[in-house]
């Protein structure tokens, strides 16, 4: 028969890892599952500067590294498995994974949200290296550079201000030929010197010569395509959370997002929800590992029957 954990956390990134962090400190049985490595998409990120602690930066990859040695030092026990199925009704909640059947008295559903890809030849190899999916991740990369920014909605519309701030000219491509963001973004947009729309335009293709050099554009209305020099892509449209196998037994919004509030509490007792899977209005890494936390000393209380 398996063991019966303390906790059991599902995912790898700064939430799952501050989970387990946090639960041994607080002398819980851990278990943190993760399919691929530790960081989740943090680690495809090769400087991060707005994790507090690091003036100069650091490698995401790095961080993920720090984050699973320190919660292991703590007394966590990482498995690499990938969670295939969950059933987290009941007392003990079961997971089955890659690596055999997990069982335990609480779940944390860390999984995490990828951005949506264009689905275009050469965008897994030149991510982290031309292609972005986070402007306040990689912005800062690009000071002084021209970037291009895909979407239009509210994120797109965010990223391309946020970038107009360091860089020196951001091009915003969008498939229509007026944004879906929200008209509070559309006045900041247009007072913005060096934002620039390419409307009725879609990527059909990366272009590289050795790293990124630009993007080819296909009009949607006549089909022409044209040819647009830039540093870096910011890939704005949308993000998918990681909720796949939790579906119908966790409460989601329209999104697919897991309905949790500040307190991690999921509608199942002892399950919890942290990090970019939550139903969040911010998700960074440092929300992230603030989820992890709140979720760890939420499972602590349950357990010790106050949950």
């Amino acid at each position: 028969m398996e063991p019966i954990h303390d906790v059991l956390i599902v995912g790898g990134g700064p939430a799952g890892y501050t989970a387990a962090l946090y639960a041994a400190r607080a002398g819980l049985d851990a278990a943190l599952l993760e399919k691929l490595s530790a960081g989740g998409q943090m680690a495809l990120t090769t400087k991060i500067e707005n994790w507090p602690g690091f003036p100069d930066g650091i490698d995401g990859f790095d961080l993920g590294e720090r984050m699973q040695r320190g919660a292991e030092r703590a007394g966590a026990k990482t498995v690499l498995a990938e969670a295939l199925s969950a059933n987290l009704w009941g007392e003990i909640k079961t997971v089955e994974t890659s690596a055999g059947r997990f069982r335990a008295r609480t779940v944390i559903w860390a999984t995490g949200a990828e951005p949506r890809r264009l689905g275009l030849p050469g965008e897994t190899e030149l991510t982290g290296r031309g292609v972005h999916y986070c402007a306040a991740c990689d912005g800062m990369a690009y000071r002084g550079k021209t970037v291009a920014v895909v979407g239009g909605g509210n994120s797109a519309a965010a990223d391309a201000l946020q970038l107009s701030r360091v860089c020196k000219r951001v091009v915003l491509v969008h498939r229509r030929d007026t944004l879906r963001a929200e008209k509070a973004y559309h006045e900041q947009l247009m007072q913005a010197g060096n934002i620039e729309f390419c409307w009725n335009s879609v990527p059909t293709a990366l272009l590289r010569v050795g790293g990124l050099r630009g993007l080819r554009l296909r009009d949607v209305q006549t089909g022409r395509e044209r040819d647009l020099a830039c540093d870096g892509v910011f890939i704005s449209v949308g993000r998918a959370p990681a909720t796949g196998l939790v579906r119908e037994q966790l409460a989601l919004d329209e999104a697919g997002s897991i309905l949790a509030g500040e307190s991690t509490k999921t509608n199942l007792p002892g399950v919890f929800a942290a990090g970019d899977v939550r139903a969040k209005a911010l998700r960074q890494i440092v929300t992230a590992a603030s989820d992890g936390a709140v979720a760890a000393h939420e499972a602590a209380a349950y357990l010790a029957g106050g949950g």
